[in-house]
């Protein structure tokens, strides 16, 4: 009504509160790692590919959730162990915050464990907003966490322009070759090796990622053996996900000059609007137990915000006094 929110451009960004709970005291368990919303759409576009290179579906036991031995809290069960790089380990539980591009305020907030990846639910906040809102959202802006193939197809079949962060490829083994040294060729649908060998297409594995492989036969000869694979059979194997090309698509937004403009906003949205919460409003750590709680929490901080922000934009600066 008073035109303080937009909706057109959405900056995310999650926080960690420290979870009440002693990192020490946990118990072991076989735990299925969590799928991000989309993987309906991951499980179609697989099937879709295996098919056109005339190989069989996946069978079900494939296509099972995979477990992995996680920590589990004795004090909080609901909050996660997190190990990240620059992070501190223990138990955590993470706020997925969204914040409106116009005068920053706090359009979503979302609390999950922190070994909940910050892309695994993004899509689905994304869709709560634009129904309950009936936001128009034109772009939003993301840090690297989110520059993933399956947000990056997500947004483009939403029509949406996603800005996000550069992310590191994760680096080969000491004088091993980059997987950047092979140019993708999409007349032959295979990978080009530094020798000018063609990687050609050999299958698509459950997550969604084409593997691309070379002739042994060739490589057995070849000077760059030793740097370039491991592999006993002398067998190089590079992967590229179905929907790859949204993600680079994507990632070209951020050199634009409006994808700059965007990004650079991040800091002045929702990374203030973390900042705000932490110091103002005992955001770094949660007072609670258990995830309804802490989520109660991270919405009264929210609320108290976003109360404050609209104070201060419907309330007129007073005029100096004349003399």
């Amino acid at each position: 009504r008073h035109g303080l929110v937009d909706g057109t451009v959405l900056y995310t960004d999650s926080t960690h509160l420290k979870a009440n709970a002693n990192k020490g005291k946990y118990d072991l368990a076989m735990i299925e790692k969590s799928r991000s919303d989309y993987w309906a759409d991951l499980d179609r576009a697989i099937e879709a590919e295996r098919a056109l290179h005339g190989q069989k579906p996946l069978k079900d036991k494939q296509r099972e959730p995979q477990v992995k031995e996680t920590k589990v809290s004795r004090t909080d069960p609901d909050s996660g162990y997190m190990v990240r790089d620059g992070k501190p380990k223990g138990f955590f539980y993470l706020d997925h915050r969204t914040v409106d591009g116009k005068l920053a305020i706090i359009t979503d907030t979302h609390v999950t464990p922190a070994n909940v990846h910050d892309s695994i639910v993004y899509l689905d906040r994304l869709d709560r907003q634009r129904q309950r809102f009936d936001f128009e959202v034109g772009a939003v802006g993301l840090d690297a966490g989110y520059a993933t193939s399956g947000i990056a197809k997500g947004l483009e079949d939403r029509t949406i322009l996603g800005v996000t962060g550069y992310r590191n490829p994760t680096p080969p083994k000491p004088g091993m070759m980059r997987k950047s040294k092979f140019d993708y060729e999409p007349e032959t649908d295979g990978y080009r090796c530094p020798e000018g060998q063609l990687l050609t297409y050999a299958t698509t594995d459950r997550n969604g990622y084409r593997h691309y492989r070379s002739n042994p036969a060739i490589c057995g000869d070849c000077p760059l053996l030793a740097s370039c694979t491991a592999n006993a059979k002398d067998e190089r194997t590079v992967t590229r996900h179905v929907w790859q090309d949204a993600r680079e698509r994507t990632d070209a937004h951020r050199l634009t000059p409006w994808g700059k403009a965007i990004y650079k906003r991040r800091k002045e949205t929702v990374e203030r609007s973390f900042a705000d919460a932490k110091q103002l409003h005992g955001h770094r750590y949660a007072r609670f137990r258990s995830l309804t709680r802490v989520a109660c929490q991270c919405l009264l901080a929210a609320a108290a915000q976003n109360i404050k922000k609209i104070a201060m934009a419907l309330t007129k600066a007073p005029k100096p006094a004349t003399a």
